[in-house]
Parts: structure tokens; C-alpha cells; sequence
């Protein structure tokens, strides 16, 4: 009897750790698809029902206190880490977020996005940069504890 009183505790573990790795609300480590080096983290975070995502760590050497030299108005010399990268990307369905703000701070250049978790393997998100009829993907990696 004292099995089935901890069975819905068991279930409710279950539910919440499939739940959480299901999410994009995470942090993930960004990796050059050039270069196949990780770069950065991000902190992906709901805010009134859209997508944002702040820099939270810079991973190259180096470049740890890299400012936005390239940036013009507001963002001209300001540090990276504490950037907001992504703004308002909207929920489309199928787990598929889009928006018209994906920032990269090296290029100081501003795309449309896709964001989505891999189907096959929900710790690897997909982020895609749209500028005009030209894409790339990225892939990045969930950072555990």
C-alpha cells in the first residue's frame, strides 16, 4: 500500500523533468557553426508572451569584456555581456518561435529568426537567422547544472 501512496509522487518527478528538458526558457551555450567553438550563453526567458534572450556569459578567451564597436546609436561601445539578443519573437505553433530581432553583436546586424528545439534532441536548440531569402542555422547547446 505504502508503493501506491508514492506513486504520484514518482509520476509528478517525472512529469516535471520531462516538462523542464521539453522548454526553450533555458540557458544555451552558443557555438560558431563556422568554427564549432562555443561562444557564448544565453539566457532564453518569456516576458508578456514573447521570446528574449540576454547574454549571460562570454565563453571566448579573450573576449570576455567585448564591446559592440561595430554598433551604431545606443548600442556604440556598449559591453555584450547583458545584451539583449533576441526581442519579441512570438510563439507560431509545432514549438516554433518567430520574430524580426536576432542580434549579433560581431556583425552589429539585426535578422529575422526561427527559433526551435531539435526534434530528435530537446537539449540542442536551432536558431536561424533570416536576412532577405538568405538563412543560416546555428545549433545550441542546453547548459546543465
Amino acid at each position: 500500500m505504502k508503493q501506491l501512496k508514492l506513486l504520484p509522487f514518482f509520476i509528478g518527478i517525472f512529469l516535471i523533468n520531462f516538462g523542464y528538458s521539453q522548454s526553450v526558457f533555458d540557458e544555451w551555450k552558443t557555438i560558431d557553426d563556422r568554427t564549432g567553438k562555443p561562444k557564448g550563453v544565453i539566457k532564453i526567458y518569456e516576458k508578456d508572451g514573447q521570446m528574449y534572450g540576454d547574454v549571460v556569459q562570454i565563453l571566448e578567451d579573450g573576449k570576455e569584456n567585448f564591446k559592440c564597436t561595430k554598433c551604431e546609436g545606443d548600442l556604440k561601445d556598449t559591453p555584450v555581456l547583458g545584451m539583449t539578443i533576441i526581442k519579441g519573437a512570438k510563439h507560431e505553433g509545432g514549438g516554433e518561435w518567430k520574430g524580426k530581432h536576432l542580434f549579433d553583436p560581431e556583425q552589429a546586424m539585426t535578422f529575422r529568426c526561427k527559433i526551435w528545439l531539435n526534434p530528435d534532441n530537446s537539449n540542442e536548440l536551432k536558431v536561424r537567422g533570416y536576412l532577405a531569402f538568405i538563412y543560416r542555422t546555428q545549433t545550441w547547446i542546453r547548459v546543465k547544472d
